[in-house]
């Protein structure tokens, strides 16, 4: 009998939605009365296993790598595909392992199947790594924000297939903040595996989109291009609401958690917890030093979360903060822009401005520009730092323009 990976007796629960309800297979377009049937890349195997046969195939996978509900691992393998090795980006294999924690090699142990981290150290797949390699599908499910770690584990692999000659097929999948774009332009100096390349925080594109930019723009060390395909999506609809029937990272469990992502990350380069340790990651903010505040009156109390969150913010401390889990989904989406009321807010009530800010500048790698932070301190308000992004996303909007494969 064949063995079965862990994935394929996994049942996921269903996310909870607010107001809207996901695009599925079965959706129904309310303009025209016609079937959305979307397809996702991971589902139209009889376009990408051509490309397989006869070949030895590494998959760049997580728990989001599906088929309906089996893991590609699995359905690659009933296939009779030739899959030699998985490598895992940030979060792991199986998308348990908090943000930012080590992660080992290892082997899966229903498949015997190897599995190369490519976090920690190793973000790029090493020639001995991918040695004897044909092909490599990548199949992750993106947020679409420069800081989600998914997009540089991306040009990594991309890199490594360009010095290899390694044909790079990559599953299209969804970009549940795919509805806009928003944020300023990465800075060359700011340059880190939270942001490698000069586009916002929020791009709006899939992640083939992404790749096909990456090879376009020339963004590979010296100009190098990566063999590539992209299995594109059927009937995808980047402005209606797709809700991830499987959490693509630890901390990011609910549409909502996703949708306020490219606002309250931001507290990740702060003195304020942005909720780790508690079931309500990104959709909390507060701290200790609030206290007292009548403009932060709801309290939370991180606590380790194996998994999630080992050591988070102000373990064990009472926290003074704002509850932002009452907003409605649609309504978050509807704004179409990244909401900078938080941070300032945080900010200009903070009793120690002077610390508000990580030392270590990781506010300014996840903005992609000191500036962000300057304006900040200088008291601009939400809409004047808004007006000095407008000149790089024109500019952005315009050479996005040549990679999309999905109408606008």
């Amino acid at each position: 009998m064949k063995k079965t990976s862990l994935f394929a007796v996994l049942a996921f629960s269903v996310l909870t939605v607010q107001c809207q309800s996901p695009q599925r297979n079965d959706d129904i377009n309310p303009q025209t009365g016609q079937r959305f049937d979307l397809r996702l890349g991971a589902e139209r195997i009889e376009v990408f296993l051509p490309k397989l046969e006869g070949r030895a195939v590494g998959l760049v996978g997580n728990q989001t790598s599906r088929v309906g509900e089996t893991h590609l691992v699995d359905t690659l393998l009933s296939l009779g595909v030739n899959l030699k090795r998985i490598f895992s980006p940030e979060h792991g294999f199986r998308g348990d392992v908090e943000a930012g924690a080590h992660i080992l090699d290892g082997k899966d142990y229903l498949t015997g199947l190897p599995i190369i981290s490519l976090y920690g150290r190793n973000k790029k797949p090493t020639a001995e790594q991918v040695a004897g390699l044909d092909v490599i599908l990548f199949d992750l499910q993106d947020v679409g924000t420069r800081f989600y770690t998914y997009i540089s584990t991306l040009h990594y692999v991309m890199e490594t297939c360009a010095e290899e000659n390694i044909l790079l097929i990559v599953l299209d999948r969804p970009n549940p903040n795919g509805h806009f774009i928003d944020g300023p332009i990465l800075e060359p100096r700011q340059r880190s595996f939270v942001g490698m390349h000069p586009i916002p925080i929020v791009h709006g594109m899939t992640i083939g989109e992404y790749a096909k930019m990456i090879n376009g723009e020339g963004w590979l060390p010296n100009g190098m291009q990566s063999p590539l395909v992209v299995i594109t999506m059927e009937n995808y609809c980047r402005h209606k609401p797709y809700f991830l029937p499987v959490p693509p990272s630890p901390n990011l469990p609910t549409p909502r958690s996703i949708a306020l992502y490219p606002s309250t990350c931001f507290f990740e380069g702060t003195h304020i917890s942005l909720g780790r340790g508690t079931p309500t990651p990104f959709e909390i903010f507060g701290a200790p030093a609030f206290r007292g505040n009548p403009e932060f009156t709801f309290t939370f109390t991180p606590r380790p979360i194996p998994g999630k969150s080992e050591n988070p913010p102000f373990n064990g401390q009472l926290c003074y903060g704002v509850d932002l889990t009452h907003l409605c989904v649609d309504e978050i989406r509807a704004e179409r822009r990244i909401n900078l009321s938080f941070v300032i807010k945080a900010f200009q009530n903070h009793p120690d401005q002077s610390n508000f800010f990580l030392r270590n500048s990781f506010f300014d790698r996840l903005a992609g520009t000191s500036t962000l932070r300057q304006q900040i301190l200088a008291g601009y308000s939400e809409e004047e730092i808004r007006k000095t992004w407008q000149p790089g996303l024109t500019q952005f909007i315009e050479m996005r323009r040549q990679y999309l494969l999905y109408n606008e």
